[in-house]
This record gives structure tokens, C-alpha cells and sequence, in this order.
């Protein structure tokens, strides 16, 4: 995704608490606890031990599940070492509160894996990193975007539960690089579901993809919470987004509108169906009409793109420009162009004041842009 000039104040960087060992949380002193689960604590949940009600490698939920605990507890210490043991289909991974500075990969084939934060609460299992689209590379070269997620999901049919995904890169880690895309996590794979998950992170957050252009991905999210700047949820999933919480973070490198957009699908033309947003809300810690709802993105490597987004039944803040919520990313591909369209949208970032800038769906229109439409098949357990 395009980069946005000038260095990012440093206040994030203090949302890990230092030194964190197993039963630490995410300490984000902005934003509130919006992605739900159980309470949790130093000792992981409500149940008592590290791995809350899912057993214990002494006594495993089922032969399939391997536990990780940071302090030697589990099978494993880091996620990415269960992962690599977890071979086969339908692994499940407990994962005991814990700050987990690592990258991880899944490959494609891990299919019907599930990923379940053992305290119930996704603030107690923080899985982070600090790479950049412009963070150099051990032979040469930089990581790029793809190669900046902390984590990279490529399988059918995941699941995660309860998990913090971050990337707490800053700007000002590398003054003057272009590579300021900084991704949580990127996620491939079809049937793949987030329920009570957050995402944490500036621009690029959260890449809702596919393996390739002729796949269409489904992926879902539920009660999630997500955060960022520039482009910070984008790709060309179909995905859906209900009872999900979106937050636009102040740029005070910046004095002028805009800060940055929330989403940026880059949907195949081919694909009829592309991100959903239902029932959620949309907030702001950065200045009213600072923020667009969305721009498309048409990516190089796919000029026949037509991004897709619907936003429907869902608070919009005053952070988001109501006149003009919309922007072209690249010259000779205009939003006007693309399939954005809204339903019954509330708050004072929904008020329409330009109509031609707002393209509402009618009722009947409105009937066929659903979950169930979207995901086909293909039902989620939530």
C-alpha cells in the first residue's frame, strides 16, 4: 500500500509493558477493552492454571492439541516452534497469556487449525513484532509489505480465539523510509474465521487476502477489534466484518486532513462479493473529518481490480469525513468507479450532506449484501 510521509509519534511504542513475562497483558492506555472474551488474569482465566479450562499437556483437551507457555510450562515456548510440530489437519494450539515477540508462519498445509488464547481474554496473548515494508533484509533488499506481518496465515479453515495480533513498528524506527507499511497479520486462507481477536498497529494492520488472484477467500470476524491509520484494513478477501470495532489513531506528524483511511479493498473483478462491515462501529482518536472510510486500492499486479465494500448498520463517528468519505488511491482508477456502497449507517460521520459522495443501497439491493451471502456454504461457529 502507498506510503505516508513523516515520521509517527512515538506514544505507541509503550503499549507492551517491558520486560513482559507469562501473565502480562497489552497495556494500551488509549484504547479501550472492545474485543470482548472472559476476564482474565496473571494465571489465564477464570478457570485457574496457565491453560484455563483447555486442559494441560498433562492432561490434553485431545491428542491433537499442544500447549505454549512463554515460561516452560507448555509443550512449546513460542508459537511459532508449535506450529512447525503441529503437522497434519485439525491442530489445536492453547496459547497461555504471554507477550510472544516472534514472527510466525502457518503454512497451507496446517488446514483446520485453531489458535485459542487460554485466558479468554485477547489482551493476555499478545503475539508481536516490529518489522517494516522498509526494514532491510539479512542478503539485501527490504522485507516489503508482505514480508513485514508478524503473523502469516496461509491455511484453509483457521480459527483464532481470544489472540492479540500487533506489529509495533513506528515510523520514526526508520526516519525517511518509504516502507512504513507495518503488518499485524496477513491472512490467506479460505474459511478462515477471528472471533474475539484484536489487531494492533498503524498503517496496513490488517491484510485480509487470498493465495493468489483467481482465489476467492472467505474469511470471517467477529466482536474484533482492529486499529491504525493508513490503510489499515485492505486486500482482496471476501471478507465480513460484524460486531467488529474500527479505531483511527491521531497523527500528530501531520496538520491537515486527511490522516489516513480505514479500509482499502482491492477486490478481483471477478469476485462478486468483497469486505462486508455489519452491525460495528467506527471511532477516533485523531480530530472530526479527519479520517475517509475507504479508498481502492488497484494494486500493479492487477489493473482488472474493482474493490468492494459495504458498510452497513454501523456507527460512524465524527472522525470520519462525512462530506467526502471517500478518495482515489491511484489516478485512472476513481472510487466512483468501484462498488462502495453503505445501508442505514448512524452517527455524525453518516450524515449525508453531499448525496453523490454517499451511494446508498437500496432495501431490496441491501437483501443480497449479508454474511450469508458473502460466506456461501461456508458458516463459521462464533
Amino acid at each position: 500500500m502507498p506510503s505516508s510521509p513523516g515520521p509517527l509519534s512515538l506514544s505507541r511504542r509503550g503499549f507492551l509493558l517491558a520486560g513482559a513475562t507469562a501473565g502480562t497483558a497489552l497495556a494500551l492506555s488509549a484504547a479501550p477493552a472492545l474485543a470482548g472474551g472472559r476476564p482474565g488474569g496473571p494465571f489465564g482465566g477464570p478457570f485457574g492454571g496457565p491453560f484455563g479450562r483447555y486442559g494441560s499437556p498433562a492432561a490434553r483437551l485431545t491428542p491433537r492439541t499442544l500447549y505454549v507457555h512463554p515460561g516452560g510450562a507448555g509443550d512449546f515456548t513460542s508459537v511459532q516452534a508449535a506450529v512447525t510440530a503441529a503437522t497434519g489437519v485439525g491442530r489445536v494450539l492453547v496459547i497461555a497469556p504471554g507477550v510472544y515477540r516472534e514472527t510466525v508462519t502457518v503454512d497451507a498445509d496446517r488446514t483446520d487449525m485453531t489458535w485459542l488464547g487460554a485466558s479468554e481474554n485477547p489482551r493476555d496473548v499478545v503475539i508481536v513484532y516490529d518489522n517494516a515494508a522498509g526494514t532491510p533484509k539479512p542478503g539485501g533488499g527490504t522485507l516489503g509489505t508482505s514480508g513485514s506481518a508478524t503473523t502469516t496465515l496461509r491455511p484453509d479453515g483457521f480459527t483464532a480465539r481470544w489472540i492479540t495480533f500487533a506489529n509495533d513498528w513506528l515510523r520514526g524506527d526508520i526516519p525517511g523510509t518509504t516502507g512504513t507499511q507495518a503488518v499485524a497479520l496477513k491472512v490467506q486462507g479460505d474459511r478462515s474465521a477471528f472471533v474475539h481477536c484484536r489487531f494492533l498497529g498503524h498503517q496496513d494492520t490488517l491484510y485480509a487476502d487470498s493465495l493468489s488472484l483467481d482465489v476467492f477467500a472467505r474469511q470471517y470476524f467477529a466482536h474484533c477489534y482492529a486499529e491504525g491509520d493508513v490503510d489499515f484494513v485492505f486486500g482482496r478477501a471476501t471478507a465480513v466484518f460484524a460486531h467488529c470495532h474500527f479505531r483511527t489513531l491521531v497523527r500528530p506528524d501531520l496538520t491537515a486532513a486527511p490522516h489516513g483511511f480505514v479500509f482499502a479493498p482491492s477486490t478481483a473483478g471477478a469476485n462478486p462479493r468483497g469486505y462486508l462491515v455489519t452491525r460495528s462501529r467506527i471511532s477516533s482518536e485523531a480530530p472530526d473529518g479527519h479520517y475517509k472510510l475507504a479508498r481502492p486500492w488497484v494494486p500493479s499486479s492487477d489493473r482488472t481490480a474493482r474493490p468492494m465494500l459495504t458498510v452497513r448498520e454501523t456507527h460512524l463517528s465524527a472522525g470520519i469525513d462525512a462530506a467526502e468519505p471517500y478518495a482515489t488511491m491511484a489516478s485512472g482508477y476513481p472510487w466512483q468507479d468501484q462498488r462502495f456502497a453503505e445501508y442505514r449507517n448512524t452517527g455524525p460521520g453518516a450524515v449525508i450532506t453531499v448525496p453523490e459522495n454517499r451511494p446508498q443501497l437500496t432495501r431490496a439491493e441491501a437483501a443480497s449484501h449479508t454474511p450469508a451471502d458473502h460466506l456461501g456454504d461456508w458458516r463459521p461457529r462464533v
